[in-house]
């Protein structure tokens, strides 16, 4: 865990206010978003408070946002460790800890939920990382990394089948916001699904139509081999891959024969 950095489990996309607002822009702002507090900026990035729902009880709405917010914030730096923005969270009772780079400036917020799916999560950047290698050494190219969301009626899968059992889970855990993002390939005209197929399906499912993912870019428009894969299985779309009951999940069928035999 603690090679595992704020940056790469924070979200980036931050809902703030901004501070010469009043307490009427934050109500509106927990109404659109349900979320229970906000960063507050000004300059639209420069960090100098936090205001949370409980923060504007028995507070007019025309109150001015600075008269009301807290000042005394605690902040994370992206390369802290995951263990000690952890800490932090638990020790400190607050529920989301904003990333600031050294200007002070917002690039993200760390919430407990995102330390739980640290926890859980089995994308880890080093497996992105191999990836990439791989990427290079078959074909000469220069991949970039970015954290970012995709659209998920727009990628290629390049597996065939999933299994109900853990499309439940995968539903549970984007229901909790305890997700772990896809590895996706980005090259000209095409995304391609790496890892995370059963949380697609379950996006889906959802009714969600982007989801947070590791984006490889490729700016070399040439055919990958997992896409001549997906050709040959015939894949072209998200419904095209097969949901297979729990009770024909391998690991399920092989303990059935266990128990039968003994």
């Amino acid at each position: 865990m603690d090679k595992k950095k704020v940056k790469d489990y924070m979200t980036y996309d931050v809902v703030t206010v901004d501070a010469h607002g009043t307490i009427r822009d934050v109500i509106e702002a927990i109404k659109n978003t349900h979320h229970d507090g906000f960063p507050v900026v000004e300059n639209s990035k420069e960090v100098v408070g936090y205001i949370s729902a409980r923060d504007l009880l028995f507070v007019h709405p025309s109150t001015p946002i600075e008269q009301v917010m807290s000042r005394h914030l605690i902040v994370a730096d992206p390369d802290m460790s995951v263990n000690d923005a952890a800490r932090v969270i638990f020790r400190s009772g607050i529920q989301k800890l904003p990333v600031v780079n050294e200007k002070n400036e917002l690039i993200g917020i760390m919430s407990n939920a995102d330390v739980i799916r640290s926890q859980i999560e089995h994308v880890s950047p080093e497996k992105v990382f191999k990836f990439i290698e791989t990427l290079k050494k078959l074909y000469g190219v220069e991949p970039t990394l970015k954290r970012g969301s995709v659209p998920i009626n727009d990628l290629l899968p390049t597996q065939s089948k999933i299994y109900e059992d853990e499309l439940e889970g995968r539903m549970y855990e984007i229901k909790k916001g305890l997700a772990e993002p896809l590895i996706v390939v980005r090259r000209p005209g095409r995304w391609i699904l790496v890892d995370g197929h059963h949380r697609a399906i379950a996006a889906k499912r959802l009714g969600i139509t982007n989801l947070d993912a590791y984006i490889i870019e490729v700016r070399e428009n040439i055919e990958l081999g997992m896409e001549r894969t997906a050709r040959t299985l015939n894949l072209s779309t998200l419904d095209d891959i097969k949901v297979l009951d729990y009770a024909r999940h391998p690991l399920v069928a092989l303990t059935h024969r266990l128990v039968r035999h003994g």
